[in-house]
């Protein structure tokens, strides 16, 4: 049986859409430059106010940074590598 990929989503948001999922509502994250294994039990949407990360998935590599809207599929098992300090709303779920 194939594996399905996990994929990671980056889209460029327009501004109604950021209204339409309030966004702005969500809490903040911030984390300095770093490098952390991460494990993504439940989905995880966020939109980065500030940073630039590349995130290393068993897939290949995937960078963003602000301005980015990123989906994080649950099950995700990855590596971030922070280059700028993050500043991100996100919300889980």
């Amino acid at each position: 049986m194939q594996k399905t990929a996990l994929k990671i989503l980056v889209e460029k948001p327009t501004a109604e859409k950021l209204k339409d999922l309030k966004i702005f509502s969500w809490p903040v994250w911030t984390k300095e430059v770093s490098i952390f294994d991460w494990f993504y039990g439940e989905k995880e949407i966020c939109y980065f106010l500030e940073g630039e990360v590349t995130v290393k998935t068993p897939d290949g590599e995937v960078s963003f940074g602000r301005g980015d809207l990123v989906t994080f599929p649950q099950g995700l098992q990855c590596v971030w590598s922070i280059k700028k300090p993050v500043k991100k709303h996100y919300q889980f779920g």
